[in-house]
Order: structure tokens, then C-alpha cells, then sequence
């Protein structure tokens, strides 16, 4: 395998970790939603990141190596501190959809990182880039959601 490849590799990995992450996140914010509307958005947004993450499996198998399959230790931390704060002070629309927000950030962070790297093949790239787009979409949904939340309060 050539180094080229051992470092795309990295990269899917890393990106399939993110979005690992993501589907787990959502999955969360999904149980602790009271709001119909909100759990249907976030269980979506699971179903995504779960597809996203298969298809970057699918890239790192296609290049010969072995592809991530867990999330990351500190998302797994970040999400059991939300859930103890959340049994102390419970989790309002506009609380949960911050959470949701800040894991998009993460990811959008990620991708960009990822996207940063001049050694992707352009179908590589292409996959990465459509993704990226769809973190933004998402970004943005949930920000708009998060500050008509808000504005109800």
C-alpha cells in the first residue's frame, strides 16, 4: 500500500469517526426530544451520518484498509455529560438543538480539515466535498430551528 493511500486512509477514518460521532449524537437528542417534529429532524439526521459513514467505509475497503466502525472517546464523554446535566436540568428544544449544533461544528471542522489535504484523488475528493455540503445543509437547518427555538421562548 502506498503512502498515498495509508494517508487517505487516515483521512476517510478519521471522517467515518466524525460521522460515527454524528449518528450517535443525533440518536441521543432524538430519545431526550419531547417534540415530535425535533426527534423525526433528528432521527433523520442519524439515518445521514449513518449512510455518510458507510459510504466512506465502502472508499477505505475499496483502497485496501481497514475501515473505523466506533465513535471517538470524547464524543462518547461529551454525550454522557449531557445526559448527567440533562438529569439535573432537564432539556428544552432550544438546549437540545445547541447540543446538535455543536456536534455539527465538529463536523464541519473535520470535513474542512479533510478537504485540506492535496493528496485526495479527485473521486475521493468529490465524495468528501458532496458530504461537506451536506453537513453545511444541516448546520444550517438545525441553527435555524435552534434560533426559532429560541425566539419561542
Amino acid at each position: 500500500m502506498t503512502d498515498i493511500h495509508k494517508e487517505t486512509i487516515k483521512v476517510l477514518n478519521d471522517l467515518i469517526e466524525t460521522s460515527k460521532d454524528g449518528e450517535a449524537g443525533f440518536k441521543d437528542l432524538a430519545e431526550h426530544s419531547k417534540n415530535p417534529e425535533l426527534r423525526s429532524v433528528f432521527s433523520s439526521r442519524a439515518a445521514d451520518t449513518a449512510g455518510a459513514a458507510a459510504e466512506l467505509q465502502g472508499l477505505v475497503r475499496r483502497l485496501g484498509g481497514d475501515p473505523e466502525t466506533t465513535t471517538s472517546v470524547s464524543a462518547d464523554l461529551h454525550r454522557r455529560w449531557v445526559d448527567l446535566k440533562s438529569a439535573i436540568t432537564g432539556k428544552d428544544d432550544a438546549a437540545l438543538l445547541n447540543e446538535a449544533e455543536r456536534g455539527e461544528d465538529v463536523a464541519k471542522k473535520s470535513y474542512t480539515k479533510a478537504l485540506e489535504n492535496q493528496d485526495l484523488t479527485p473521486d475521493i475528493r468529490a465524495v468528501i466535498q458532496k458530504q461537506y455540503d451536506g453537513v453545511i445543509r444541516n448546520h444550517d437547518q438545525i441553527k435555524a430551528l435552534r434560533d426559532q427555538a429560541r425566539a419561542q421562548k
